[in-house]
Order: C-alpha cells, then structure tokens, then sequence
C-alpha cells in the first residue's frame, strides 16, 4: 500500500508536464519545479537565467507566465482527484521561490468540491472541466473573423477572471482605438530600440545555425503570416534573415481585445494576474475561441499606463487579449519535464 506522499511523487512528473504547457513571454519559459521526495509540497521557482533584461526588466511578465503554469499545475492536479493548495511568495528571503503548492487527496464524497464550482451556471465549471483546453490552448497569430464574440462567453471570460482575483474588461470603440494606437507605438519604439530587438531575436527559431535550443523561444511557423494594410495587434517576429512564407494576409479589421487587470500591482499581483489569465484563456479555448497575447504596449512604461482606461476601476493593465473565431495556433516546444523538474 502506498503512502499519500509516495502516491505525490508518482504523479508530480505528470503534472508538471502539463503545467509547462502555459505561455510564457517569447516562449522562454521561466519556470522551475522542485519536489521535495517524501512529502506532499511541490515549489514553483522563477529561473533567472529565462529573464528577459530589456523587455522584462522587473519581471513582471516572468511572475504572470509562471502564473499561468500554476494555473495549469491546478487544473491537471483536480482532473486527477488532488486538491493543489497553494501559498504564494512563501518565503521572503527567497524572491524566486514563486509558490509552495501542497497536494491533498479528494475524498470522492467532495468531488466535485464545493470550492471549485464557485458560481452556478458556466462560469462556475470546476478547474477539473477545463483540462481538456490544457492541451489545445496555443497562441493563435493569423487572421480572424470580424464575427462578434456573444456578450454570454464574455461574461463567462469575465467571471474566470474574478475567479483568480483579477479582472478582465471589454474596452469600449475609443478605448480600443487607443490600445491598438498603443500597439503601434510600441512597434516603433521597438523598432528603435537595438536591445529589444537583438533580445526577441535571441528568443526566435528560424533554423539558422547558432540559434538557441529548439525546445524553447518562437519557432518561425508560429509567426503568423504577414500583414497586409492596416498592422495587426500581433507582434512582428520576421528577424533579420527569418523566414515568413506565402502571401500577406489580411487580418479582422475591429480586433476584438480584453484588458485583464489588478488593483495593486505588486508580485503577488502578477502571480494572480497570470492564473486569471490562463483560465480566461482556458474557458476562451474551450467556448472556440482563438487567442493571441498582447504584450507590446506593456513592456515600456511611458505607454502601460496609458493602456488604461481613466474612467475604469481597473489599477493595472496586466495582459492585453486578443480574442475572435480563427484558426487555432500551432503547437509550440515545450522542455522536457527533465529540464524543469528537480525531486530531491
């Protein structure tokens, strides 16, 4: 018979597998997962080495991607009966110790657990109803339909949202006018900028010799196509010397976005802001949604408080969505579990 500790061990590898399947800003997966062998807890540690200096410099888009694998780690862990019990920022001594995650067996009498359902209808379904998306959310960068998403799976987005502690809006014509002028600032300053763009090519896949390890950054078919008359809100990864094939493509001529936000924004913040937003891109997949993340006007601070709507509620614009009916992306590489899991 085997102890509740070693049944933990067991299933940890599984776990973690599916929690690196989160997005992570350029796809370098800042993550780390130590299990202590012989117990029930499981850390998440940021990886320094995986920062981004020039377009994260105070990792706060490390802490949200992190975020998001822990949203997954708990998603995978209900599917499989374990309550993840979760303390963030344990230790203050230790600022890349993320979380401490403690896994407790569901007696089968709580299933489905009264904490999970958390509202009635389907905004409430039980983070155990979403691990099917797990595996079919991916980062969608082509060209989507001017079809209006139903005010019903927006309000759906929104209480997944609220659900992680964050909260998630609709901007509104002139508000979205704005951010995607926001956009194409950050295109410019970018374009300016030789630290960011030597950085979003270190973390670029095109098959030349002497790029990185092809299990981490951007591969060159998730690009997306290129853009044809007015710019997409999508990020132009076509590196000097990359390849982008086939014609231009035309893309949704109102974008439809989401501003998903905190009240403060400390670290704690964008560890909850990155569970809030997997889960909203987790409920968005499983309604047939398709998604791509805007990160660009956040990465320079004269433009992220801008992003802000002044009549909102909303403290902090955390992640901007770019939501609509399209073609799912690509599967993009993920480390091996070997990589990113100690058990010690």
């Amino acid at each position: 018979m085997f102890t509740i500790e070693q049944r933990v061990t067991s299933v940890i590898p599984s776990l973690v597998e599916e929690a690196v399947a989160a997005p992570s800003m350029h796809n370098a997966q800042p993550w780390r997962f130590v299990h202590r062998s012989g117990t029930r807890l499981l850390s998440l540690y940021g990886d320094p080495y995986r920062a981004l200096p020039v377009g994260d410099p105070d990792h706060r888009g490390l802490h949200i991607g992190c975020g998001a694998a822990l949203l997954n780690l708990r998603v995978a862990a209900a599917h499989r009966g374990w309550r993840a019990v979760c303390e963030l920022l344990p230790d203050h001594r230790d600022p890349w110790r993320l979380a401490d995650i403690t896994l407790e067996e569901q007696e089968e009498k709580e299933r489905p657990e009264v904490a999970e359902l958390e509202a009635s209808g389907p905004a409430g379904r039980r983070l155990a109803d979403l691990h099917p998306a797990v595996k079919l959310r991916h980062t969608s960068r082509f060209p989507f339909s001017d079809e209006p998403i139903p005010s019903e799976i927006l309000g759906e987005l929104s209480a997944a949202a609220l659900l992680e502690g964050a909260r998630l809006a609709v901007p509104g014509v002139w508000h979205t006018g704005a951010v995607l002028d926001l956009v194409h600032d950050a295109e410019l300053f970018e374009s300016a900028s030789d630290a960011m763009r030597a950085e979003i090519i270190t973390w670029t896949r095109t098959g030349k010799a002497g790029e990185g390890p092809a299990a981490e950054g951007v591969p060159s078919y998730a690009f997306g196509p290129r853009q044809h008359g007015t710019t997409a809100p999508v990020r132009d990864f076509d590196v000097p010397g990359g390849s982008r094939g086939g014609a231009p493509a035309v893309f949704e001529e109102r974008p439809q976005i989401a501003l998903l936000g905190t009240e403060t924004d400390l670290s704690p913040d964008w560890l909850r802001a990155g569970q809030a937003m997997e889960r909203v891109l987790l409920q968005a997949t499983a309604d047939g949604l398709a998604a791509s993340l805007i990160s660009q006007p956040l990465e320079w601070p004269e433009l992220r408080d801008l992003a802000r709507d002044p009549n909102s509620t909303m403290g902090y614009v955390q992640m901007i969505l770019r939501l609509g009916y399209g073609p799912a992306g690509p599967v993009t590489p993920r480390r091996p579990v070997t990589e990113v899991l100690d058990i010690v």
